[in-house]
């Protein structure tokens, strides 16, 4: 079905195995897959980490009973780019038509990715085998500097530097462009100078910033992945519009993660963290970005006076008296005069807390929505709670 922009969601965002600990959840602890929806209603998956699972658990039939149609990318086949496949529910529906994009692995050989789904099934690995996938599926194997039209998007392929060959890719939408460049280590200089070609004037760029800029010149140098530091000289060589940090390293947690994107929003403007259920939308080169769960986790009405602090988009910081209309554990919504820069740090202050009403709580978090002003010309603010 058409819709009127062009739409990123973000269901899996870590790199080499999946994470399920209190110390990741903010971001989230699912391997990679991006789903991109174009004007036309063309879907798009990149990569089938286990963010598959999730994505496919919000899949529904078609209208007028009509099966699901989809463009699936696979950067490459190491594990974590992959495990999602045998759990992803719209593979079982004879209804529905997938049409797989990877490379020709000189390890694998001619049907590289057909093989390597066959793989999976296989027994011991599975309890059933391929059989038992019944949606239509077709293969076509790219290669770098191969492009191709899909509806209304133009696709672009390109090589990158990870051990066994991983592919980077460039989608041309009629709202934008976007490139996804995971699992890419900086410094040879083929692999540099055709990506840093791939994503001039990119409207957003989603690139792998496993490492810090100190693991990738010690102890990670060679493993095929790159830096939050690494991912903004890119985006600044390139003139990229906005820069998308990915693949987050399984040991780093969620303030690990903040460090990393202060550093990295102090030299590029447009800087973000790439988190399990935030939405991109770009609209015309407009973009906007929300993280749908939070307006979920905040159900607890109220009417609370609070002192709210952040930093606005061009640096500016601001103080401002608001009231709180949502409050939970996890976060809150408040509508502000200023609209916060997304992803930065912000504190709310509740002034009249305690029994005696004399004991300040201070809350600090990070802005995860702005929502367009809408009334008394306010924006809606939606707050996480990280301290």
């Amino acid at each position: 079905m058409a819709s009127q922009s062009t739409k990123l969601s973000f269901w899996g965002v870590r790199g080499s195995t999946p994470t399920v600990d209190r110390a990741t959840m903010r971001y989230g602890g699912n391997t990679p897959c991006v789903e991109l929806t174009t004007p036309d209603g063309t879907r798009f998956i990149l990569d089938c980490g286990t963010g598959l699972r999730m994505l496919s658990n919000g899949y529904t039939p078609a209208a007028n009973g009509g099966g699901l149609n989809a463009h699936i990318f696979v950067t490459h086949y190491h594990w974590d780019h992959i495990q999602g496949l045998p759990f992803f529910n719209g593979l079982y529906s004879p209804r529905n038509h997938f049409h797989f994009y990877s490379f020709r692995s000189d390890f694998l050989g001619r049907d590289s990715l057909k093989r390597v789904l066959e793989a999976q099934m296989a027994l011991p690995y599975f309890p059933i085998d391929l059989s038992a996938m019944s949606a239509q599926r077709e293969f076509t194997e790219l290669s770098g500097g191969d492009r191709l039209v899909i509806g209304d998007t133009s696709v672009t392929a390109c090589w990158l530097n990870h051990p066994q060959g991983c592919l980077g890719f460039r989608f041309d939408t009629p709202d934008g462009s976007i490139v996804y460049a995971t699992d890419n280590e900086p410094g040879r200089k083929e692999f540099d100078a055709t990506l840093l070609e791939l994503c001039a004037g990119a409207d957003v760029l989603i690139n792998d910033a496993q490492f810090t800029p100190e693991q990738l010149a010690n102890e990670r140098k060679g493993w095929g992945h790159s830096s939050w530091q690494a991912s903004v000289c890119l985006a600044k060589l390139a003139g990229v519009r906005h820069l998308i940090l990915f693949h987050h390293d399984p040991d780093s947690t969620d303030k690990d993660l903040d460090d990393n994107l202060r550093r990295a929003q102090s030299q590029f403007e447009n800087v973000y963290m790439a988190a399990e259920g935030m939405v991109l939308t770009l609209d015309s080169r407009r973009m906007s970005m929300a993280v749908r769960i939070v307006r979920d986790l905040m159900r607890h009405g109220t009417h609370c006076p609070a002192l709210v602090a952040g930093c606005s988009p061009d640096g500016q910081a601001f103080t401002e008296e608001a009231v709180i209309r949502d409050l939970s554990i996890q976060g809150a919504f408040v509508q502000l005069q200023s609209a916060p820069q997304l992803q930065s740090s912000i504190e709310v202050t509740i002034t009249n807390f305690g029994e005696n009403g004399q004991t300040p709580l201070i809350l600090r978090g990070r802005v995860v929505r702005v929502d367009p002003a809408s009334t008394s010309n306010k924006v809606g603010v939606g707050i996480l709670f990280t301290d």
